[in-house]
C-alpha cells in the first residue's frame, strides 16, 4: 500500500464549449500523503475549490487520472464514486448545512444513516463523536438553538461520524469569530496530529494557511508551489 492518500496526476476541468470553452483547472498534479495537513489557497477564481471538489470525488475531472487510497477513479460509476467518497471522506463546510428542525444527534449520524447503518449503531457512534467535540450534552437539542461554533463542532462531529481517512474543509472558520476560530482550528489539529487523519482545507486565510503543514497554491487553474 502507498503512503500517498490522494494522488491526482494531469487534472483538467473545462466548461462550456466552443468560444465559451473555459479551463478551470489546467493540468494539474497533487500528491497528498496519509497524515498529512494541506491548505489549497489562491485568490477567487483561482480554480482551488473546483480542485477540492475533485479531489474529494464531488465532482469528475475532464480529463487525468486521480487515485483515492491506491484506486483509480476515473472509471468509476457513480455509485462506487459516493461509496468511496462516504466511506473514505469527512466534510466541514463554511456554510454549516445542518438540518435545523433535527437535533444534534440526528444531524451527526446522518452520514450513517445514508450508509445503511442501523438506528442504534450510529446513535453510538454519534455520541462518541460528539464527546471528542465536548457537545454531548447538547445532543437533544435542536439544531438551530446552537451558536455559530457550536454549529461548525456539529459539522466537525459529523465529518468524524464515518471514521474518514481524510477531512476535507473548505473555508471551516470563515463564519466565526477569532475566539471560536481558534478553538475549531484546534480541535481540527488534533484530529490530524492525534488521530491520524489527513486534514485538507482551503482558505482566503493566510495566518490559518501557514499552520498547516504544507501549503499549495493555486494561480488560473495551475499548480504555482506546493
Amino acid at each position: 500500500m502507498t503512503n500517498l492518500i490522494i494522488n491526482a496526476k494531469g487534472i483538467k476541468r473545462q466548461y462550456g464549449k466552443g468560444e465559451s470553452e473555459f479551463f478551470a483547472l489546467k493540468g494539474v498534479d497533487i500528491a497528498i500523503k496519509r497524515g498529512e495537513s494541506v491548505a489549497i489557497i489562491g485568490k477567487s477564481g483561482s480554480g482551488k475549490s473546483t480542485l477540492m471538489h475533485i479531489l474529494s470525488l464531488m465532482d469528475r475531472p475532464t480529463s487525468g487520472s486521480l487515485k483515492i487510497a491506491d484506486q483509480e477513479t476515473s472509471k468509476f460509476k457513480e455509485k462506487e464514486l459516493s461509496k468511496l467518497r462516504n466511506d473514505t471522506f469527512g466534510f466541514i463546510f463554511q456554510q454549516f448545512f445542518l438540518n435545523g428542525s433535527q437535533t444534534v444527534l440526528e444531524n451527526v449520524a446522518l452520514p450513517l444513516k445514508i450508509a445503511g447503518v442501523s438506528k442504534r449503531e450510529r446513535n453510538e457512534k454519534a455520541m462518541e463523536v460528539l464527546k471528542l467535540v465536548e457537545l454531548e450534552d447538547k445532543a437533544k437539542n435542536k439544531a438551530n438553538d446552537l451558536s455559530g461554533g457550536q454549529k461548525q463542532r456539529v459539522c466537525i462531529a459529523r465529518a468524524l461520524v464515518n471514521n474518514p481517512q481524510v477531512i476535507f474543509a473548505d473555508e471551516p472558520t470563515g463564519n466565526l469569530d477569532s475566539v471560536t476560530s481558534e478553538i475549531v482550528e484546534n480541535i481540527l489539529f488534533d484530529l490530524n496530529e492525534n488521530h491520524g487523519i489527513t486534514l485538507i482545507t482551503v482558505t482566503h486565510d493566510d495566518d490559518l494557511a501557514e499552520k498547516f503543514g504544507r501549503q499549495i497554491t493555486i494561480k488560473d487553474g495551475e499548480v504555482v508551489s506546493a
